[in-house]
């Protein structure tokens, strides 16, 4: 008896009931099937966000076929057969059937195909190459991913090394998703093959791997992965500076204190306290300017009190800095960081005259009233008056 997908809510919408049917029917059986997350992790009872569905049509039916049944399309990715169907209850990705003609490691060439288990043998691991048919919900499996995802393996399909050649950010690709789904110990033949070809990692774009990382470290605990990636070798490849030693303290930290995972944080974590390490670091995985900023920020390891650190720095990087520090966050609950109610024109109001005299006597006030936990008006006129008198 063929296993079946739960019917989970997002399989019981309106709109893609419309959007299979306007994809129709052909010799080959449906022109439609749920491939990848959603039905893995509708098979694991997770949340999905996202719905792919594959199809034996090429672009241009896909399109023709969603133009006449009144969906709106956008051509994303016709090189690589896809399709994008703007829905109500979300946008679904709708891809040609593949394979593979030619690879580098870092691009594919692609010819589209009919059958569904040449496109399943193309993609990565066998937990992502599960097909749903929308009618019966009845799961393909043609790899094993069923008991896999039962055992909680992350195992290439076929041989490693080539599923590796193919793509070089599957390294990357693997460890998050052994951090996501995968148990202990590891899938053997999968570690040996990515501690093998860590080095191709160089030639990837440094965006992608920056972005693999970030999706690595943004997960709810990936501090065992990443010290499993340093000891095969892996992590020295992307990331020579990092130290996995304090990343489970903060995710330990963070976990204890309620506070959401965040990967520039936990980057910051890997790093030593040096901010110009960091503004390296940030440039070279292509973080973007708030990002840098922040990581920045983060490695010169800023102490002082809670609600100070949020007053001058930001509430986001107050709770980096205590956090990196082993030190609680709840001062900063609920709390909304002040304006410092005291303008220069007020100063000059008083008779100083404008200049670097106003901006010292405005630094010492502020400082004070930081000190003093930031009082109201009436006490910042009164330390004006003292500073004034002095």
């Amino acid at each position: 008896m063929p296993e079946t997908l739960p019917a989970a809510p997002w399989t019981r919408r309106a709109d893609l009931a419309e959007l299979v049917a306007a994809l129709g029917s052909s010799e080959h059986g449906g022109n439609a099937r749920y491939v990848g997350g959603a039905v893995r992790d509708t098979l694991l009872g997770g949340e999905v966000n996202d719905v792919d569905i594959a199809t034996p049509l090429e672009p241009a039916e896909v399109i023709e076929r969603l133009d006449a049944a009144g969906i709106r399309s956008v051509p994303t990715g016709l090189e690589h057969g896809t399709v994008t169907a703007i829905l109500p209850g979300g946008n679904v990705e709708i891809t040609t059937l593949r394979r593979d003609v030619a690879t580098d490691g870092r691009h594919a060439e692609v010819a589209f195909s009919r059958d569904w288990k040449e496109d399943a043998a193309r993609r990565d691991f066998t937990i992502n190459a599960l097909y749903a048919e929308p009618a019966t919900l009845e799961i393909s499996d043609y790899f094993g991913g069923l008991d896999d995802l039962r055992g909680r393996r992350v195992r290439f399909i076929g041989d490693a090394r080539q599923r590796i050649r193919e793509d070089h950010l599957r390294i990357l690709r693997y460890f998050r998703f052994q951090a996501r789904f995968g148990s202990h110990p590891a899938d053997e033949v999968a570690e040996r093959a990515c501690a093998e070809l860590a080095p191709t990692l160089k030639g990837i774009s440094r965006e992608r791997v920056g972005w693999e990382l970030q999706a690595i470290l943004a997960l709810p605990d990936p501090a065992p992965t990443i010290a499993r990636m340093a000891e095969l070798g892996v992590l020295a490849v992307i990331l020579p500076e990092a130290d996995p030693a304090a990343l489970q303290a903060l995710v330990s930290a963070e976990r204890a204190q309620g506070v959401a995972p965040d990967s520039i944080r936990r980057l910051a974590a890997l790093l030593p306290a040096d901010p110009a390490l960091a503004e390296q670091v940030a440039a070279r995985l292509r973080l973007s300017v708030v990002q840098k900023k922040r990581l920045a920020l983060a490695a010169r390891r800023e102490t002082g009190a809670a609600r100070a650190l949020a007053y001058r720095f930001g509430r986001e990087e107050a709770i980096d800095a205590l956090l990196l520090a082993g030190r609680p966050v709840a001062e900063l609950a609920g709390w909304d960081i002040p304006t410092f109610p005291l303008k220069g024109g007020a100063i000059v109001a008083r008779g100083v005259a404008a200049g670097p005299e106003v901006a010292r006597i405005f630094q010492a006030v502020e400082a004070r009233w930081i000190a003093e936990g930031f009082p109201g008006e009436d006490r910042v006129a009164e330390l004006l008056d003292e500073h004034l008198v002095d």
